[in-house]
């Protein structure tokens, strides 16, 4: 604990009072002493103003207080703690690897640098981190918020003074939005296919069946990939689909035009119970296949996968859009897409709105009519293009 006063000047009328005494009359500069960190101190707090003399020594004290109960914890035991608490909220697979990463790559610059408790990941230190990743922007960014949220919780249980990544400035991420795919780039594709099942060895044209077809129920769809290659029998009733998201667990609801059900019937199944994936192995690894395999299906059709790397996307993307242009409400299509809320609807696709768009070209020549400068000179142009010469 440390004790607060004031120390009078020689020249101070106070000067031969004890220090406690005429506090609050005297304008000399408030000291503290006592024991920090084990060591005795006696230092000046540079202020004259009480009220920020006691914010400075309870600062002080409460520092001691973190570092003397969070010098003991170490990045492992911190990170241990942390997954642990990620798995016990029934976080997906995906979002749990993605933190193991980041604690992977946290604990090798740790050791490189000689680093061993949780304490020394000052902003200094975690600056130099950061700037030792390879990531474009936007992964960046991703990373930057799962490493506030680890010292978040360190936080919470006091074993840091504050949150230093919480002071590290998101980088600049350029949107990169997919784009819909046209009537005619999605009979590309699917010739694509066709052609792939005509030219690939026997054992291999059942799976550019199979591709084709999981190309069309993502289309008339919207799944995403990990949920469409995941797609088991008891999820299709009828027409109807029914299923909880992978990546939000959000219950979604979709029925499939007759040709798109009809081409799913067609299609042998990978086992009794799944479509297209066997449901052994990690279904990360079953994804990253398909993915391969629609590159290489845009590359022969001739189609760019566009600014972003997320090929399937494209699919979802076309089924939004299809759906806003034919009129759906995006409070409907929201749901449709299985988005937590409808701003993450709004965010991607609300420039695609038939009624926005409708309302904004109301508003403009609702506008334009009422212009005195335009009704004014509407035959201004006609008259300039006959003369040969501008006004």
């Amino acid at each position: 604990m440390l004790t607060l006063y004031r120390r009078h000047k020689r020249t101070c009328p106070n000067f031969a009072l004890a220090r406690r005494e005429k506090q609050r009359a005297c304008k000399c500069k408030f000291w503290v002493d006592g024991i920090l960190a084990g060591d005795e101190v006696r230092l000046s707090l540079d202020t004259r103003d009480e009220k920020k003399a006691l914010q400075l020594k309870y600062d002080m004290e409460r520092k001691d207080e973190v570092i003397e109960h969070g010098a003991p914890v170490t990045p492992a035991e911190a990170w241990k703690a942390k997954i642990a608490e990620l798995e016990a909220s029934k976080l997906s697979h995906q979002t749990v690897r993605k933190y193991k990463l980041l604690e992977r790559q946290m604990t090798a610059y740790g050791k490189s640098q000689g680093l061993t408790a949780l304490v020394e990941f000052n902003l200094d230190t975690l600056s130099r981190f950061r700037q030792s990743w390879k990531d474009s922007p936007r992964t960046a960014s991703k990373k930057l918020e799962r490493l506030r949220a680890f010292f978040r919780f360190c936080l919470d249980r006091q074993w840091v003074e504050s949150n230093p990544a919480a002071k590290i400035k998101l980088p600049k991420v350029t949107p990169c939005p997919t784009m819909p795919l046209s009537h005619e780039e999605m009979v590309k594709i699917l010739a694509a296919c066709d052609g792939l099942q005509v030219s690939s060895q026997p054992s291999a044209r059942l799976g550019a069946h199979r591709l084709k077809t999981l190309i069309l129920v993502m289309r008339y769809t919207g799944l995403r990939i990990s949920d469409a290659v995941s797609l088991t029998v008891d999820r299709l009733d009828g027409k109807k689909i029914f299923l909880y998201t992978a990546k939000t667990g959000v219950p979604v609801f979709s029925i499939l035009p007759d040709y798109v059900l009809h081409a799913l019937e067609a299609t042998p199944r990978v086992t009794d119970t799944r479509f297209f994936w066997s449901g052994n192995g990690k279904r990360e690894t079953a994804i990253c296949d398909y993915q391969e395999k629609l590159k290489n299906v845009f590359a022969a059709a001739g189609i760019s996968k566009g600014l972003g790397n997320a090929v399937s996307h494209r699919l979802r993307d076309t089924f939004a859009v299809e759906g806003l242009l034919a009129g759906w409400p995006i409070e409907r299509l929201s749901i449709l897409l299985g988005h937590q809320s409808i701003r993450i609807t709004e965010k991607h696709y609300a420039p695609w709105t038939r009624s926005r768009q409708e309302q904004i070209e109301s508003d403009l020549n609702a506008a334009w009519k009422k212009d005195t400068f335009l009704s004014e000179n509407s035959g201004t142009n006609q008259v300039h293009s006959e003369n040969g010469r501008p006004n």
